[in-house]
């Protein structure tokens, strides 16, 4: 019987190339020598995050709404000469000294809103619903500054209605497969994009005096949690990372079951796969949250992944710093375990306890 898939081909010639960037290092030398040239190659490969920095030029375009124990500000930053970027910022109140700041990545909805105690029409909730459990707001009401862009693709930053609805009538993903294509033919990527913005963010949030510069953590969900991957791979001053409901070899995920298309990285598999590149976020802490009826990330892989990638922690000496929560339930945020581990390694708890004592 001729075999007609074209997947086993593909699957044989990506196991007869050699991955350049396959996590091999022996010792902290070679890892921290690989980890230089694997960035530079994983930067190349995403894309448009060698764009040059500009100044964030911030400006509140929304009055402060008071939720209790923090107030939500709405705040609009450049990422490029010739983009914007709309960012809410959790800031907790009565803070006496700089704050650990945690950026908080959504996944795929309606946007960011739907992360930071709004519905789609902009109304308040003090709920949690949906697979984001309002994980924005929940890390702020445990004492972080949360950052919470509005990711390329999503909510005000989609094409125009007319755009999106054209493209969803013909069974496509509107502003993310329409953009994502659009980026490939550039020989980039919607990750990269979304990496860029990322990286300003931290610019822009290193000139805030609530802020403490030297403990900024990233935690995102599903497309989120792809974010937070490639900005932690990307950028050191990211400490801590949670990686929720994301982290499977992509061979195993996003090539195996169906995934929108800002997924994709022209390229990305030569380099090698998630559990080598992961090698890029040691030795710093970082937690993969994932719940084990997770459907579009199916938990064997995802374990699998982890223990690969445990590698590069022990090279550092360091294996503590890659934890799991490995929790009942589908794919959403649980937070049980992630929020402590943020308060721990950004040292959130001893600046609350300094500040009691002022």
């Amino acid at each position: 019987m001729p075999q007609y898939d074209p997947i086993p081909l593909l699957d044989a010639e990506n196991e007869r190339t050699p991955k350049p960037f396959a996590f091999t290092a022996r010792t902290p030398a070679e890892a921290k020598a690989w980890q230089r040239t694997a960035r530079s190659a994983l930067a190349h490969c995403l894309g448009f995050v060698d764009e040059e920095p500009v100044a964030p030029r911030p400006r509140e375009i929304e009055k402060p709404v008071d939720r209790g124990s923090y107030c939500r500000h709405k705040i609009v930053i450049r990422t490029t000469p010739r983009s914007e970027l709309p960012l809410y910022l959790l800031v907790p109140k009565r803070i006496k000294e700089p704050r650990p700041c945690v950026l908080a990545l959504h996944g795929h909805g309606y946007g960011v809103k739907d992360i930071v105690g709004l519905w789609e029409d902009g109304s308040e909730r003090l709920t949690p619903d949906g697979y984001h459990r309002d994980f924005g707001c929940a890390m702020a009401e445990r004492g972080f500054v949360v950052a919470a862009p509005e990711i390329s693709c999503f909510g005000e930053r989609q094409m125009s209605p007319q755009r999106v609805a054209a493209f969803r009538a013909n069974g496509m993903s509107g502003s993310c497969h329409n953009v994502a294509t659009y980026a490939m033919m550039l020989g980039k990527s919607a990750a990269g994009i979304r990496a860029l913005d990322a990286l300003r963010i931290v610019d822009y949030l290193q000139t805030r005096g609530e802020i403490d510069g030297d403990n900024i953590g990233a935690m995102g969900i599903s497309g989120g949690g792809m974010h937070t991957f490639f900005t932690a791979a990307l950028d050191p001053r990211i400490k801590t990372a949670v990686v929720s409901g994301y982290f499977c070899d992509w061979r195993h995920s996003i090539l195996s079951i169906y995934h929108c298309t800002c997924n994709f990285v022209p390229g990305l598999l030569n380099l090698g796969e998630l559990s080598d590149l992961a090698g890029l976020i040691a030795p710093r802490a970082c937690l993969i949250e994932h719940g084990i009826r997770d459907e579009i990330f199916p938990i064997a892989h995802v374990k699998r992944t982890v223990e690969k990638a445990r590698r590069a922690w022990k090279v550092f000496g360091k294996k503590d710093n890659l934890q799991t929560d490995y929790f009942e339930g589908r794919h959403r945020i649980n937070g049980v375990v992630a929020y402590d581990f943020l308060a721990k390694h950004l040292g959130l708890n001893e600046r609350a306890e300094s500040e009691s004592q002022r």
